[in-house]
């Protein structure tokens, strides 16, 4: 657990804190920011009982090739199959994947430092005959953690008793898991401060991430953010989690990214 003093969760007048909670949708070799979210909490929620969406990051992300970020994409079983939660979603497992992936990473970072160090159990976890795709993600994402060294305490949305939809699931599962603050990615402000009373009424304190992508070294220029973490892993290895920290600044308190939507909103309509 990450014990920086620009945590949401760090209380100076508490000799214990309160549980943190953050919970995101499994995704597929997920973005460093990603990594930040899960550092900040005392647990991290894969939302795998909400609808699957095609062609989101829950299906595919970015590596780097050269001068250019390149998509890798999990095919899934889609006739018939619309909607469908996350947890029911089935992987195509052919030629293309999970060869094509492995065979693109290797290609694009075996000249990277630490390739050698962390490619191996990547590719067993890819390699491995998983057909969900929210447990193939989720295996995923423990195995990147692990290499980072993280240790926060993960679980899966569907395996809780916790029911209803939107931010009233997100809120329940907080209350399930004792928490008394939730952070939240910036991504989900403009509908959450619309939402913030779901939370309030259950005493639970939202604060949001603010994440600014640091730079670090790549095998070839120019930099290009946004990758998946494992380019920041294979360029830097072990320096890797203190590079996602740095990318840390003081969460927002729910006030703040209510001025910052107003803000906006009064840009776009004068």
């Amino acid at each position: 657990m990450n014990t920086m003093p620009s945590t949401p969760c760090d209380s100076p007048t508490q000799i214990s804190r309160p549980t943190c909670v953050a919970i995101m949708q499994p995704t597929y070799l997920p973005w460093i920011g990603y990594f930040d979210l899960i550092d900040q909490v005392d647990i991290f929620v894969f939302l795998d009982n909400v609808q699957f969406e095609r062609q989101s990051w829950q299906q595919r992300n970015r590596i780097k090739a050269q001068q250019e970020l390149q998509w890798l994409s999990v095919p899934v079983l889609r006739s018939g199959r619309f909607p469908q939660l996350i947890s029911e979603v089935e992987i195509v497992r052919s030629a293309l994947f999970p060869q094509k992936h492995v065979r693109s990473i290797e290609q694009n970072y075996r000249q990277t430092p630490y390739f050698a160090r962390y490619f191996p159990q990547l590719k067993a976890v890819l390699e491995r005959n998983i057909l969900s795709l929210a447990q193939l993600n989720e295996s995923i994402v423990r195995c990147l953690a692990e290499m980072l060294g993280l240790k926060t305490e993960c679980k899966v949305s569907s395996a809780l008793k916790a029911e209803g939809k939107r931010f009233e699931l997100l809120a329940n599962i907080c209350l399930e898991l004792g928490a008394t603050r939730y952070l939240s990615p910036i991504g989900s402000v403009e509908y959450l401060v619309a939402e913030h009373d779901i939370f309030q009424k259950h005493g639970i304190t939202v604060v949001f991430q603010n994440f600014q992508h640091p730079q670090y070294r790549q095998l070839s220029e120019p930099f290009l953010p946004f990758a998946s973490v494992i380019d920041l892993l294979f360029n830097e290895g072990e320096r890797a989690l203190s590079i996602i920290r740095s990318g840390r600044r003081p969460s927002y308190a729910i006030d703040e990214v209510r001025n910052l939507v107003l803000s906006a909103e009064s840009v776009a309509h004068p």
